[in-house]
């Protein structure tokens, strides 16, 4: 017999990655674009500072992540699984998605049959990774100040 969830313990399943993933083509294709290849044992990742879609666009409001799994990782309930694996650990950690940033991971095949305990390592191992890289970026992308000049 299942017994009802209680309201206090629905709390914790507030966390969701809706307004935080890449969902256009040409979203995908910027970040591509604008970063390089990084590789960890299970699954390749790309880290891009987030551009408008257009001129006169804003800003994206935090940061985002993809997911892709093409054909070559297997049927099609097996590319679900570990999209639907890859998504509850990011769900899980969502806070150390880097801000101002797209990231896309590209899973392997062995996603689909590594613990979830291991997978959840190595996705904190990259957000934190790439936490790292958009702090050490961003005073790159900072605009001088105005009057101060560099010293040589």
């Amino acid at each position: 017999m299942n017994t009802p969830i209680k309201p206090d313990r629905c709390k914790s399943h507030k966390l969701t990655l809706t307004g935080a993933r890449l969902k256009k083509h040409t979203d995908y294709q910027r970040a591509y674009a604008a970063s390089r290849k990084r590789q960890s044992p299970s699954m390749s990742w790309f880290l891009a500072p987030q551009q408008p879609a257009y001129a006169d666009a804003g800003h994206p409001a935090g940061p985002r992540v993809g997911l892709t799994a093409g054909k070559v990782l297997g049927k099609a309930h097996e590319r679900n699984r570990i999209k639907r694996r890859m998504r509850e650990v990011l769900r899980r950690h969502v806070d150390l998605l880097p801000t101002g940033y797209d990231l896309i991971l590209h899973p392997r095949r062995a996603v689909l049959t590594i613990e979830f305990a291991k997978l959840e390592a190595e996705i904190v191992r990259i957000l934190q990774q790439a936490k790292a890289e958009a702090a050490r970026i961003e005073p790159d992308l900072a605009p001088r100040s105005a009057g101060v000049e560099p010293t040589l």
